[in-house]
């Protein structure tokens, strides 16, 4: 009896070590998804660190012997997802700068034609 136990035990706690941290998953999968709600993947620069995470992401998925490893990949999926993120939210912000400064310029032609 008390060996069952010590198997059953060993073999829960092997169970659990092979699996990715599911905290760690949720972010991961939360950053990429964050980077592909505000559009990283038509910012071309972004499109590239969101495909990483992606790839990242799903390495670490497939990772049964190594936790630690996973957990690195797992790492550097949530934070090439955040750049891409970041990017794509720079470029947003960029092409909305730049409109707002062609409506000026267009204003303060149109005011010098009167």
């Amino acid at each position: 009896m008390t060996i069952r136990i010590l198997l059953f035990t060993s073999a829960l706690v092997a169970g659990c070590a092979s699996a990715p941290p599911v905290a760690q998953q949720e972010q991961s999968s939360a950053s990429i998804r964050a980077a592909e709600e505000v559009g990283a993947k038509q910012v071309p620069a972004a499109s590239l660190y969101l495909q990483l995470a992606e790839e990242q992401f799903q390495a670490a998925q497939h990772e049964k012997g190594d936790k630690d490893r996973a957990s690195r990949l797992l790492s550097r999926s949530q934070a090439d997802a955040e750049l891409a993120l970041a990017l794509a939210r720079s470029e947003t912000e960029r092409a909305q700068a730049q409109s707002a400064i062609t409506k000026v310029n267009q204003a303060n032609a149109n005011s010098g034609a009167i």
